[in-house]
């Protein structure tokens, strides 16, 4: 006698599961997202994969666990590598997300390639195109590995034959919302599958120290699109991100069980792929026009290396009874924040104009230190007067107007030193750690009203 259907219904944005339908999921809030999902059981063969392949099981000492097979391998890309955290660690589980279009699959095969011209054997699975699809992309990056193993496939029961039968060293899913498994009757994609799936591959990748790449598709609010386990089970995520007007790409780590979350690295797309970008600032200010009121440079560092880039601001009358606010690679509350410090502090008043923001060459800025750049910029839009283009900006603004001091501001001098910048107005609190810096002037400031009035602005 066959087994009872298991019947179940779950939220395709959450993973929240609940006995009966629901319009609105009780856990996220959000409508239409609840679906049935019905789970069949098969024999022994299916279920969730533990790590069966580990030696053994039993509880060990931390310090009597041995690690000298787990060093890590250069990807051959070395900002992939940046970001990683030093290079790929043998059995890790590593999500790649990002929008349609944005460089995902190309940077996999790319690192695929380069991994099986270092003497790994590489099984790119492909669950999106046809092995001829894919080997037009491969002659297009002119790519010659030989020991790169290529299958388009989608039940992860066949996906392991072919592991087991290989033995790869590292294997690419391209992509993940398009594997199933015989064990669950539900649609490829959804929450059910997903999970089941990732847990499969999550054993398959511990059991034989095999490091994975999954790519992942993103939803429209920029998110990996499935339950936010997925996300959790994962050692690493990683998103492509980049402006569909703009050749660069920023590869930036928003979880990593093995490095840091604050590295990034940067590319180009071209036609025969993703070329790295060794020097993001030269790349970022390629384009600035000097002598332009609201253009001001300011000194941003992502992980552990400094990052110069172009912040624009544009102040204009407004005919509206509320007048715009717009940010494009900043914060928005962060601006709201600054155009208050500003009217307060500096006597600079916005109520009548509209205000737009925007980080050129469509990286985004979250770290505080850009604020004094974004307040320079502001200023210098509302008074119509350039800035000095040899000049760099950096320092975090507090609400009582003082400038606060920043992290890594000898790396972010010698960063603009490097780049031909004569003078960097840099928080007074830093003055210190800064030295004797040769070929370059320093003006320390601690207020607002202070760096404005050395810019000649107020």
């Amino acid at each position: 006698m066959s087994k009872a259907k298991a019947v179940a219904f779950a939220c395709q944005r959450c993973g929240n599961r609940t006995p009966k339908w629901l319009g609105r999921c009780s856990a996220c809030g959000e409508w239409g997202t609840v679906v049935e999902e019905v789970d069949l059981p098969t024999g022994p063969g299916g279920g969730r994969s533990g790590f069966g392949s580990l030696a053994s099981t039993k509880p060990q000492r931390l310090a009597e666990v041995g690690g000298e097979h787990l060093q890590r391998r250069e990807t051959g890309i070395a900002e992939l590598d940046r970001v990683l955290g030093g290079g790929l660690v043998p059995g890790s589980l590593i999500l790649v997300g990002g929008d349609p279009g944005i460089g995902k699959s190309t940077l996999m095969l790319q690192a695929g390639e380069r991994l099986a011209q270092a003497g790994l054997r590489v099984l790119y699975v492909t669950g999106e195109e046809s092995p001829e699809q894919t080997r037009l992309r491969f002659d297009r990056l002119g790519a010659k590995a030989h020991d790169l193993w290529l299958v388009a496939e989608t039940s992860i029961e066949r996906i392991e034959a072919h592991v087991n039968e290989l033995d790869p060293a590292v294997l690419v899913v391209d992509s993940v919302q398009t594997l199933f498994t015989e064990a669950l009757s539900s649609a490829p994609g959804s929450v059910g599958q997903l999970r089941e799936v990732t847990a499969r591959l999550l054993g398959l990748a511990k059991g034989r120290h095999m490091a994975t790449w999954l790519v992942g598709h993103v939803t429209k609010d920029g998110a990996i699109a499935g339950p936010r386990v997925l996300e959790h089970m994962v050692d690493t995520v990683l998103y492509l991100e980049g402006e569909r007007g703009h050749a660069f790409r920023i590869l930036r780590a928003v979880k990593n069980r093995f490095g840091s979350t604050n590295e990034i690295g940067a590319f180009e797309m071209r036609g025969t792929g993703l070329d790295e970008v060794r020097n993001p600032s030269a790349l970022f200010l390629a384009e600035r026009v000097t002598g332009a009121a609201g253009s001001v440079v300011a000194a941003s560092y992502e992980g552990t290396r400094p990052v110069l880039v172009e912040v624009q601001a544009l102040v204009s009358p407004s005919h509206l009874g509320t007048p715009r606010r717009t940010s494009i690679g900043a914060d928005s509350a962060r601006l709201a924040l600054l155009l208050a410090v500003l009217e307060k502090k500096a006597g600079l008043f916005f109520s009548g104009n509209d205000v737009f923001v925007n980080v050129a060459g469509g990286l985004r800025l979250d770290e505080p230190a850009v604020d004094l750049a974004i307040v320079a910029a502001l200023a210098s839009s509302h008074r119509d007067l350039a800035p000095d283009g040899g000049t760099i900006v950096f320092g975090e603004v507090g609400l009582a107007g003082e400038i606060r001091g920043v992290v890594g501001a000898d790396a972010r001098v010698a960063e603009a030193r490097q780049l031909g910048f004569a003078r960097a107005i840099v928080p007074a609190r830093n003055l210190d750690r800064l030295g004797d810096q040769q070929g370059i002037e320093i003006v320390a400031v601690s207020t607002v009203r202070e760096a404005l009035d050395r810019m000649g602005f107020v």
